[in-house]
């Protein structure tokens, strides 16, 4: 241990942490910019600065290590000069019209400059340039990027794709595309991690909300919206709606405000895709020898783009089952539109709500659509995005009261719900896996083992005699590293499931940025909670998911079930691999 004195108090800490950490255990705040805990200690923006009595230079205080005796000022006269010329200068080369931009009121330069009672920029401003395709799913502002690098260690130490880097040299320093590649060209999993760790504006996903409105406004479209299970755990932190306020039914009157014609709940095409995928994992189980092992879970667009640019000899080992945005597009567009309106296919309009930026790139597959009219799904939109168009259309979810979902789309299991979490597709097919074997229902939580925030969960779980080795795993890195141990004979399984973005979908690229806090956790708990509270557990007890096989598709993994509800990964190839 060793005891020092910040700005006036005795502390005592472990020998090693940092000053940045001792005045926060000692409730001492110090601004920063470019810090991100474990990855990104290097002070580059020098926001943290502080002054050490006996010393003349000012020291970043994410990357100094407390000293016995030492006498830290975290907001002396020098420090605090030092920190609003940082500022200052961050902002010379930078551009500040926030009014217009989408991480207004989120941004943490912004918030800092509020803090620190910035009201003026005494340097000339200049601030870099870039072209970008506005088209591609993920969108990079040059002119908004201070060169804090967080995107580069997010995307190398989290996500171990190393898609940004440092590029030139001197004053030209910047980050941009590694390898000289444009986006298009890289190995982009669309994971969005480097957007929800941006302090500012630079990063962002590419805005659809005007082709909703558009389709909304359109008296020839039926707008059909699909609301993901994370989005439901998240939606109320954009809106800054209290917990208890922020429900799944509020969630479904605000959209329904909207103006959208009907209100869908993806939990349904969940439960749809474990019936589809755990089916396919039993069948595959018998027919070992035809098949490598072991089969990954296929839901995360993210994930498979991760396998075909990484591990293309793996694709062939992904369930062929489409993700549950996919599957309910195709049902919308032909059993919803056939069965229940009566209607062309045409004039459905069917928009996603997900907590992802890697399904606005899944929409546009060019051998996902298989309803015949047109794309599946035709716009996809974030958690972020749908919290913007409530405000941009006046909409305070606080004061409409709690709506159901519509029908028959509309009704999901408690299995269905903790796909947002990671575990929760694994757990979900678990439950259904025991009873295709059992013909009984295990007990709900009896698969609970494959929750939490773990790097790499493994199991053995036996059913009816048969044991089945499965593993769970979340994020790129912890991916690769499961992937290598497999390739490498050190790990055998039978199932894997595998969540691109930490935390799994409720912490997806596309949710709502909390500087400073990983979200995950919590709201994965909302989701289990859910679970809980859901008086269906298992996705083949779904009504209407039984109704839709027996007046449509027949039964899982039936001619009609493939031709909608099942792809071929090797229809479509990355663009590094082209």
């Amino acid at each position: 241990m060793v005891n020092l004195t910040i700005d006036h108090k005795q502390i005592q800490v472990p020998e090693g942490t940092t000053i940045l950490k001792a005045a926060a255990a000692a409730g001492i705040e110090i601004p920063t910019l470019c810090f991100l805990k474990d990855l990104n200690e290097i002070g580059a923006c020098r926001i943290c600065c502080v002054e050490i009595e006996g010393k003349d230079a000012l020291v970043a205080a994410c990357n100094t290590a407390a000293e016995e005796g030492m006498v830290v000022y975290t907001s002396s006269l020098k420090a605090h000069y030092a920190r609003r010329m940082n500022l200052q200068i961050i902002l010379s080369q930078h551009d500040f019209r926030c009014a217009a931009c989408q991480r207004n009121g989120s941004c943490a330069l912004q918030k800092i400059c509020a803090d620190m009672n910035i009201n003026d920029v005494p340097f000339g401003q200049s601030y870099e340039v870039k072209e970008w395709d506005l088209s591609f799913p993920l969108i990079r502002n040059a002119s908004k990027c201070i060169k804090c690098m967080r995107c580069v260690q997010i995307c190398d130490k989290v996500q171990s794709l190393g898609i940004w880097d440092i590029v030139n040299t001197g004053k030209r320093t910047g980050v941009g595309v590694s390898k000289m590649r444009t986006i298009q060209e890289s190995d982009c999993a669309l994971c969005g991690q480097c957007i929800t760790h941006c302090p500012t504006g630079a990063l962002r996903e590419r805005d659809d909300v005007r082709k909703v409105m558009d389709a909304v406004n359109d008296p020839e479209k039926i707008v059909v919206v699909q609301i993901a299970p994370a989005v439901r755990s998240a939606w109320g932190e954009g809106l800054g709606l209290p917990e208890k306020m922020a429900t799944e039914k509020r969630m479904a009157a605000a959209a329904r405000a909207l103006g959208m014609d009907y209100v869908f709940d993806t939990n349904f095409s969940a439960d749809l895709t474990i019936m589809e995928e755990a089916n396919e994992f039993l069948e595959r189980m018998t027919h070992r020898e035809k098949y490598q092992w072991p089969m990954y879970t296929s839901c995360c667009p993210g994930w498979v783009r991760f396998l075909k640019s990484q591990y293309p000899d793996m694709t062939e080992q992904l369930s062929t089952a489409k993700s549950p945005q996919q599957m309910f597009g195709a049902v919308a567009k032909t059993y919803f539109a056939e069965k229940v309106l009566g209607t062309d296919p045409d004039k459905i309009f069917c928009v996603s709500i997900m907590p992802c930026t890697a399904k606005k790139a899944e929409c546009a597959l060019p051998n996902i659509n298989d309803s015949g009219a047109d794309r599946d799904v035709d716009v996809v939109l974030t958690t972020r995005e749908f919290d913007r168009m409530l405000r941009s259309e006046l909409i305070c979810p606080a004061n409409l009261e709690e709506e159901e979902f519509d029908s028959p789309l509309g009704t999901g299991s408690g299995a269905g719900v903790i796909f947002g979490a990671t575990g929760g597709v694994m757990e979900a097919a678990l439950r259904t896996a025991y009873y295709a074997l059992k013909q009984e229902n295990p007990k709900p939580d009896a698969f609970k083992m494959v929750r939490g925030l773990d790097e790499i969960k493994e199991v053995t779980a036996e059913i009816a005699g048969i044991p089945i080795r499965a593993a769970v795993v979340h994020g790129l890195g912890n991916t690769r590293k499961l992937i290598e141990r497999i390739l490498a004979g050190e790990a055998e399984y039978d199932f894997v499931e595998v969540m691109a973005c930490p935390g799994g979908c409720a912490g997806g690229g596309g949710q709502p940025i909390t500087e400073g806090r990983e979200m995950a956790g919590e709201r994965g708990n909302k989701l289990y909670t859910l679970d809980k509270k859901n008086p269906l557990r298992f996705s083949h007890e779904n009504p209407s998911v039984r109704a839709l096989y027996s007046q449509y598709l027949e039964k899982p993994l039936s001619h009609k079930a493939h031709e909608l509800l099942h792809t071929d990964h090797l229809g479509w190839d990355m663009p590094s691999k082209a």
